[in-house]
């Protein structure tokens, strides 16, 4: 999975930023979004604050554009004219535009991380994880550096930079960023099935509007309502994807 990204920097006073976010010294708000921010394909929008700026962008898969109706730069503008995030922007100057492609396939993706006098970290090395509900990658690059500087230290002080003495590196992996990444290397394969990202939270939409909706109609028993909605994305579906979910998890 190698989904692109694209983020604006806007600036705006800190004290309107710790107003709208209701924010004390030193706190900050991560939100990510699913669902409309992509129009509705893998991927989604996230808001990050800072202390004079905000983070504000998108992320989707590559191979999901083709079946995208709007350009990616049309889709940031209406993430940003969305009703919950334009009141948080309102006023705020963009300072800053960057596009990047995030390696989000995990071990997948790693080959060999290092080879005489090479060692291969960060984005680069595939150090993200996306499971869903959040997305790993600053932290997991971070260790990697780590790791890196470490064995560079380790062999300085031998002189010798062969592959064999770098795999020290590994090693220090092995403790760090690959341990998490080991523990949900098949997470891509659960998030690149679309219905995650249209079947099932129209499912779960419907299941809830009616189940808050009062009306003057007699009750329909809350199984009823559920199983009606979930024949909609289908039973072997349903059972096909569950078994994904519990192996990803």
């Amino acid at each position: 999975m190698l989904p692109w990204g694209v983020k604006e920097i806007i600036e705006l006073p800190e004290s309107v930023i710790k107003d709208r976010f209701n924010l004390k010294d030193n706190e900050g708000v991560a939100w990510l979004f699913a669902g409309s921010p992509t129009d509705g394909l893998m991927g989604g929008g996230f808001l990050y604050t800072n202390k004079t700026t905000l983070s504000l962008g998108l992320v989707c898969g590559l191979h999901h554009i083709k079946d995208a109706k709007k350009s990616v730069p049309q889709m940031l503008e209406d993430f940003k004219q969305h009703p919950v995030v334009a009141p948080l922007i309102a006023d705020g100057k963009m300072v800053e535009y960057s596009a990047h492609v995030v390696p989000e396939a995990g071990l997948r993706m790693q080959h060999e991380l290092v080879r005489d006098g090479v060692l291969i970290a960060g984005d680069a090395a595939g150090m993200c994880m996306n499971l869903g509900f959040t997305i790993r990658g600053m932290d997991l690059a971070m260790a990697s550096g780590e790791a890196a500087a470490k064995t560079v230290l380790s062999a300085m002080a031998k002189n010798d930079f062969s592959k064999q003495t770098l795999n020290e590196y590994l090693d220090h992996l092995a403790q760090g960023p690959l341990r998490d990444m080991k523990a949900y290397q098949r997470m891509p394969d659960l998030l690149d099935n679309p219905r995650m990202f249209t079947a099932y939270p129209d499912m779960v939409v419907g299941i809830a509007k009616d189940l808050f909706t009062v009306t003057d109609d007699a009750p329909v028993p809350m199984r009823k309502t559920i199983m009606r909605h979930s024949k909609k994305v289908g039973w072997m579906n349903l059972i096909k994807d569950g078994i994904k979910g519990v192996k990803a998890i």
